[in-house]
């Protein structure tokens, strides 16, 4: 329950909407595993956010010399997550329960990408996106994904 009050706090009265401003205009800062990965949130408008990232090469599959499918993975649930988040009222919030991903060509380390989150339906507990990555030199499709995601009422200030 001391992670939901510390989000809570953090949230300050705002919609996810609002939070999502804030954090493009470098007033909150987002999650902790988008600065690691290199992850920025470019957009949000109601149902919908875009984030970017250039790849570093550190984070490649050794295997294929592409981006290792956690870091793929992690955009999608980031941007899907973010849409969903844009339709929270204040006092509202929304975590992932599952998202599955398609990754249709590697992507490249050094390669600039968005990734785009779009909401299917949000409701009073559940809230589902999905999502895509694209090129933003060539707009080619490198990966898409779908997400679930739980909507919560965060508790009051006591």
């Amino acid at each position: 329950m001391n992670q939901v009050k510390t989000l809570a706090a953090a949230a300050k009265g705002m919609s996810g909407l609002e939070r999502q401003h804030e954090t493009i205009a470098g007033r909150r800062s987002g999650p902790g595993i988008w600065k690691v990965l290199g992850f920025q949130l470019e957009t949000a408008e109601p149902g919908r956010a875009t984030l970017i990232s250039t790849p570093r090469e550190e984070l490649r599959n050794a295997g294929s010399g592409g981006m290792h499918g956690g870091w793929v993975g992690t955009f999608l649930d980031s941007c899907m997550a973010s849409a969903v988040s844009t339709m929270m009222q204040a006092g509202q919030a929304s975590t992932t329960l599952e998202f599955k991903v398609n990754i249709i060509r590697p992507i490249l380390p050094g390669t600039p990408v968005r990734a785009i989150g779009t909401t299917q339906h949000v409701g009073r507990s559940t809230g589902i996106a999905s999502g895509e990555i694209r090129g933003i030199e060539d707009d080619r499709l490198y990966a898409t994904g779908t997400t679930t995601c739980m909507v919560f009422n965060l508790p009051k200030d006591s």
